[in-house]
């Protein structure tokens, strides 16, 4: 789907027209407006700035929506936002499975009523060695767990992607076992860095980035943070995930961003952020380690990479 950038609401209208219009909170979008964004990327380092980094600056829609990793549209950075335009991420539903006391089938729009949708800004770093800053919209995942009421034997979440080859030309090659899986420690799940998300820079997820829903999970690399979510499973031992699968020399389930670890065919010492031309030092923990480097005390991070 090619979105022009006359289409894309800017963010400070975005942020007004949600102060205005209290029932579009819960979907954390805001459509139909004709300010071109791309001319308002600079004012809109403003809006964030008490949630950027010092040096640090969004990246801009275009280069967020344009340059991706999702293999169920391709293995090209262009090919999700080049071979997208098929997909239909509406209407769109979400199973709770396994170890929990409500098992149901949620509608997303139902879904996005009963839970609070915020902005955020996070990093994002791939295992790749580049990243980037993004403004999502999206909810705690803990509001959906609370919904799901897990039982107390339910150590590990195991997220799905839909399974659509009709839709998703990826998926009709054997570039992975489909459909995707990915996973995450109950305690993972649960914190409250931890987000689902529905929208980037006030607009709905686009096809390439995930749409409608998908995880984001700021500390660990990105591969971590599984797009197009269909189900999710409550389980009592870790379970599979599908890049640890695949080769678990290079792609451990933890996936945690550290420098000092590196990956087998490359060094995971600096990180290219996209627009840049200096590479950046990597941070511990993608630059989180204060709020969640308690989850891994006492474990040995190269062991549980």
């Amino acid at each position: 789907m090619k979105i022009l950038p006359s289409e894309i609401t800017s963010y400070k209208n975005y942020l007004n027209r949600r102060k205005f219009i209290k029932s579009s909170v819960a979907t954390g979008l805001a459509l139909g407006a004709s300010t071109n964004l791309y001319a308002n990327h600079s004012s809109d380092q403003n809006i964030y700035a008490n949630q950027l980094d010092e040096n640090d600056r969004l990246n801009s829609f275009e280069e967020i929506t344009t340059y991706n990793n999702f293999y169920e549209f391709g293995m090209g950075k262009t090919d999700p936002s080049e071979n997208s335009g098929n997909f239909k991420p509406k209407p769109w539903s979400i199973s709770l499975e396994g170890l929990i006391n409500n098992p149901q089938v949620l509608d997303l729009e139902k879904l996005l009523q009963q839970v609070t949708v915020e902005d955020r800004v996070y990093r994002l770093r791939c295992v790749e060695a580049w990243s980037m800053v993004i403004p999502w919209q999206g909810f705690p995942l803990s509001e959906l767990i609370k919904i799901a009421d897990p039982l107390s034997s339910a150590k590990f979440i195991q997220f799905v992607t839909v399974f659509r080859p009709e839709e998703m030309p990826g998926q009709n090659k054997r570039l992975l076992p489909w459909p995707y899986v990915e996973g995450l420690r109950m305690d993972e799940a649960m914190h409250p860095l931890t987000i689902l998300s529905t929208g980037l820079y006030g607009h709905e997820l686009l096809n390439q980035s995930g749409a409608p829903l998908r995880l984001v999970v700021p500390w660990k690399y990105g591969f971590k943070s599984i797009k197009s979510i269909s189900s999710i499973r409550f389980v009592d031992k870790q379970p599979e995930a599908t890049w640890s699968m695949l080769a678990p020399s290079e792609y451990g389930f933890y996936s945690n961003v550290n420098n000092l670890v590196d990956h087998p065919r490359w060094s995971q010492g600096t990180e290219r952020r996209i627009g840049e031309f200096k590479r950046r030092k990597t941070l511990m923990y993608n630059g989180y380690e204060e709020e969640v480097g308690y989850l891994y005390e006492g474990m040995d991070l190269r062991k549980y990479y």
